[in-house]
């Protein structure tokens, strides 16, 4: 099992987690980024809603290794300068709950689509069988 340390001696996370160990013998899942893209190709227009379908995409891509959200250790988000970094955090919470693993966000000029506004990668992990 993952364990996620926050040292009292750095400031409190809001919303992630300072530290993960991921101990031997567990099995790194790497995601490449997701971005908001629907299944049928299409993108939609809001941050809202291509923030949640990026999560969905996530889920979708666990579940197909057998995990879930429980099981992300470190995600790092790209968001296009000028988007309001909330409606990506509460679409995050949705998918994560309670559950902080590690993460960056940064601001970026532009994706490689310019219809795109935000996009995520993340790193599972899974115990060894």
């Amino acid at each position: 099992m993952t364990t996620f340390i926050n040292p009292q001696d750095v400031h409190t996370p809001t919303g992630y987690s300072h530290t993960a160990v991921v101990p031997t013998g567990t099995e790194l899942i790497f995601l490449s980024g997701q971005v908001g893209i629907k299944p049928d190709g299409s993108v939609p227009s809001t941050l809202e809603e291509q923030s949640v379908q990026m999560f969905n995409n996530i889920k979708s891509l666990l579940l197909a290794h057998g995990l879930d959200a429980s099981s992300i250790v470190k995600i790092t988000l790209f968001v296009v300068a000028g988007q309001d970094i909330r409606v990506v955090r509460s679409a995050r919470a949705q998918l994560l709950g309670d559950h902080k693993p590690t993460s960056t966000a940064v601001f970026i000029s532009q994706l490689v689509d310019p219809k795109l506004l935000v996009e995520c990668e993340a790193i599972a992990a899974r115990p060894a069988k």
